[in-house]
């Protein structure tokens, strides 16, 4: 999250073996949100790989300003983590693994 006082991006919350559906829910309704994502991928052909993405949550309902601010920290934040995929939301209940999967096997 970003830390309006400090203007500084701070780690909210570090979870491990969390489903999309669970982290959708932790998701707070009306603040914008940064989150890095191992997702564990399954390929038609069996393999099983680990992609690194970059999500950036910005609800419907989130006030202008913190829109503006996480809007435009997002490229200095991607630049930092180095995370391939870019993704956006606006909506937590997007955060499905049906919705996430067909994204990342492009």
């Amino acid at each position: 999250k970003i830390n309006k006082d400090k203007l500084l991006i701070e780690l909210d919350s570090e979870e491990d073996a969390i489903e999309l559906e669970e982290l959708a829910e932790d998701l707070p309704e009306n603040i914008p949100r940064y989150i890095i994502l191992s997702y564990e991928l399954k390929h038609d052909d069996g393999r099983v790989s680990f992609p690194l993405v970059f999500l950036f949550y910005c609800p419907d309902g989130a006030n202008t300003s913190l829109r503006m601010l996480y809007a435009s920290a997002k490229t200095f934040f991607q630049n930092m983590t180095k995370v391939g995929k870019d993704l956006e939301i606006q909506d937590a209940e997007t955060l499905t693994d049906d919705w996430l999967r067909p994204k990342l096997l492009k």
